[in-house]
């Protein structure tokens, strides 16, 4: 197969984190006979200095003509002071309803060696395996009218029922592929919005009869997401609360630095760890590219149709996790603590394929990016 992917490193970590995730497509490639082409574009901060545009039109039509988008991440205090519109994040918003995308797809699983990685105790993460499916064009985010100055402030929340019906029926297909569980988090007991949510989850239940659904609100969710994570399957929650949720799930899987993402619903789709830029770590070897390589995963898997690829590289790091390598935000789960570049070239030694005498390196039954093989839904 032939590809062209839109490299997007961004800000702080990201240059070195995409850089990691790139060359493990690269020795992906290179096992199964493909051929990747990757182009490098500006945005966030990096564009803001060089153009003046946190998303030029330049990055926005490479994107537009690839086949898949990897992004680093953006933002940093160098650009607290500017304008809503010349901020980094404004040009991730912007790309994100450039490219049609409504639908973000969060994992969050455990590795086994990674148990005591958490603060929280081994027997309250051990075993989790959830999807968030977040909403990902509608919302605070996008809302207008809004406004700011120094005595007042004013965001705006709408969605429309075709909105949320079709966000909804990604997480009901995604939960009738996996264990049949649906949650939909929202906080119906005092936003209109939110009864809306509600009403369409609800309208839209019976044509999955095989889905079982509940709803919650989204304090006592935060509260049971972390004191009995296991009891989930798909989470389906609007643009905030998702956005919220899914990093504060990070602390089941031990880091930020774990966890993979995938925007889907346009023509092309964005993949991208959901760690931030972290300016604080940037330039020093530190970062963890695991979250970045998982999601270089789910480009193979959702964008490519490359199935067997993508579960050759999740396996890669699964050996190179089981073996007790890390990097240092996994201390206390890891054995050997290395740096960004390390741990890069310890996975793509790792995707080597096994000698034929070797046993399986990984249990059929275990995945980074979601369920079994058999339990995913390919949107």
């Amino acid at each position: 197969m032939k590809a062209r992917i839109t490299v997007l490193p961004g800000d702080g970590v990201g240059p070195e984190v995409t850089s990691e995730a790139v060359a493990c497509l690269a020795s992906v490639a290179e096992r199964f006979g493909h051929q990747f082409t990757f182009q490098e574009a500006l945005i966030g901060g990096a564009a803001v200095d060089a153009t003046g545009d946190p998303l030029p039109e330049a990055t926005l039509d490479l994107c537009r003509s690839a086949d898949a988008v990897l992004l680093g991440a953006v933002g940093g205090p160098a650009w607290d002071g500017h304008a809503r519109d010349q901020r980094p994040e404004s040009g991730l918003l912007r790309l994100r309803k450039g490219l049609g995308l409504f639908a973000n797809l969060r994992p969050v699983t455990v590795h086994p060696a990674l148990e005591d990685a958490s603060p929280l105790k081994a027997e309250v993460v051990r075993g989790t395996d959830l999807m968030f499916v977040r909403e990902l064009s509608g919302g605070l985010y996008f809302g207008e009218p809004r406004s700011y100055s120094d005595q007042a402030a004013v965001n705006t929340l709408p969605y429309t029922r075709a909105e949320i019906e079709r966000v909804a029926r990604v997480a009901f297909e995604l939960a009738g592929s996996r264990r049949r569980n649906l949650v939909s988090v929202d906080k119906a007991n005092v936003l209109e919005t939110s009864r809306l949510w509600r009403q369409v989850v609800n309208d839209l239940a019976p044509s999955y009869p095989e889905v079982k659904v509940q709803h919650h609100y989204v304090d006592s969710f935060a509260m049971a997401l972390i004191t009995r994570p296991r009891d989930f399957d798909v989470v389906l929650t609007e643009n905030l609360f998702g956005d919220i949720l899914s990093d504060e799930a990070a602390v089941l899987a031990g880091s930020l630095g774990m966890l993979p993402s995938a925007s889907l619903g346009g023509s092309v789709g964005l993949y991208e760890p959901i760690h931030g830029s972290a300016p604080d770590i940037a330039g020093q070897d530190v970062a963890n590219p695991i979250g970045t390589i998982l999601s270089a995963a789910m480009l193979l898997r959702h964008a490519l149709n490359l199935k067997d690829e993508a579960l050759a590289l999740e396996q890669a790091v699964h050996r190179v996790v089981k073996a007790g390598h890390g990097t240092g935000d996994l201390r206390g789960g890891a054995k050997y603590i290395h740096g960004t570049r390390f741990m890069g070239a310890r996975i793509r030694e790792a995707i080597r394929p096994p000698r034929a005498t070797a046993p399986r390196l990984v249990d059929s039954a275990y995945s980074f990016c979601g369920s079994p093989e058999g339990h995913r839904s390919q949107l």
